[in-house]
């Protein structure tokens, strides 16, 4: 948690000095536990939110100015209310601006200029959901200053709406509503197609998770993800053989699945399907041994989908596996995987307490000796999502 008040110094240094009350907001980052690629299948995540985020202070200014401001980018200024428009040069500031575009898109103009200071702690770049992070705390922030009605749920629509459609970015709906509707010690057992989800608790008793970032760039991101879309989607149209209202992997059970899979022609099309099918299984089991309290046996499920990405969805690469397989030669390493959409960007480890310094010095030295990267380690715990903040320092 940052201090809000060497924050509310940083404000009034940058927006002067008002009486109007300045009001600290925080959304979190978010991380996916399991169930990857799976979403555009029709079948669930399993995100969670993070403790660390994007901290935002806001205050009311008495024109239709907004004034913009992070502590994170040198890039700063304002811009009026009114007529907000996408410009590539505003780099980070388009987040919180598509916010305001998409209030007004949904009726809910401001009465008002605001001044925003937002302080992010999730890595730049890290696939920890930092865009997400910023949209949900303004949108959050900007309703209750006006008075509205903050719904989560909304929130993380309208926040994904806003970064498809003025950002330009086709991203799903998991990153926005885990930051919105996250709980301490829940993970959200969330499928992104009906958007019916549940909290699901996660104790990790004398475990920590830990956040590997690769600091591998991710260039192959975009290409092979729209590669891997149109082969589920070759997939579901050699099934429909069989099932005719087929529209998505994920309408069929696991059973079903396994039964007809000799329908799909192509063998590497067949691979990237029972990769889901699979998937989607597993979160179904994991929601079981948590409930439980089984850590052992999600760390078993969380190993089964990494090596899954590898083999069969094949999204991992030379990074993620190093780091991976790094990670597992730790005693006290009940699972590990790679998170997000894979080649680089990070792993997610369930690390007992007592190997939480061993796994950061021993798999920080074979990764880079492997790699010739540095890697940045993150230890984490689940924590709610967006909120007010009140009276904290």
């Amino acid at each position: 948690m940052p201090q809000i008040s060497e924050l509310k110094r940083e404000f009034t240094q940058r927006f002067g000095e008002r009486e109007d009350e300045i009001r600290v907001f925080h959304a979190p980052g978010r991380v996916n536990l399991i169930g990857e690629h799976t979403d555009y299948n029709g079948g669930a995540v399993f995100p969670a939110a993070l403790t660390f985020g994007t901290t935002l202070l806001i205050r009311k200014r008495g024109d239709r100015q907004l004034g913009l401001a992070s502590t994170n980018f040198p890039l700063s200024h304002a811009i009026p209310v009114d007529g907000i428009v996408f410009k590539e040069e505003d780099d980070w500031m388009n987040y919180p601006k598509g916010i305001v575009w998409e209030l007004a898109f949904r009726g809910i103009g401001l009465s008002t200029g605001y001044d925003l200071l937002f302080h992010g702690e999730i890595p730049n770049g890290a696939g920890l959901s930092s865009s997400a992070s910023i949209e949900v705390v303004t949108a959050y922030a900007l309703l209750i200053m006006e008075g509205r009605k903050a719904d989560t749920v909304e929130i993380a629509v309208w926040s994904q709406h806003a970064e498809n459609e003025f950002v330009g970015v086709k991203c799903g709906i998991m990153d926005q509503f885990a930051v919105a509707n996250g709980k301490k010690e829940h993970a959200i057992h969330l499928n992104c197609d009906t958007l019916d989800y549940e909290l699901v608790p996660f104790r990790s008793g004398d475990c920590k998770l830990i956040i590997g970032n690769t600091n591998k760039r991710r260039g192959l991101v975009d290409s092979k993800y729209n590669e891997r879309r149109s082969q589920c989607e070759q997939a579901v149209k050699d099934l429909r053989s069989v099932f005719p209202e087929l529209q998505l992997l994920g309408q069929l059970t696991l059973e079903e699945y396994r039964a007809n899979e000799s329908r799909i022609e192509d063998e590497t099309v067949r691979r990237r399907a029972r990769h889901v099918a699979e998937e989607i299984d597993r979160v179904k089991r994991s929601i079981e041994v948590l409930t439980r309290g089984d850590l052992a046996a999600f760390g078993t499920l969380m190993n089964a989908s990494h090596d899954s990405l590898r083999d069969l969805y094949e999204v991992t690469g030379a990074e993620l596996d190093a780091m991976v397989d790094a990670a597992r030669e730790v005693p006290g390493v009940l699972g590990s995987r790679m998170t997000g959409a894979g080649f680089g960007g990070c792993t997610i480890s369930l690390v007992r307490d007592s190997s939480v310094n061993r796994f950061i010095e021993e798999v920080g030295a074979k990764y880079e000796a492997a790699t010739g990267l540095k890697p940045d380690f993150y230890v984490c715990d689940i924590g709610d999502g967006v909120r007010e903040w009140k009276g904290e320092a």
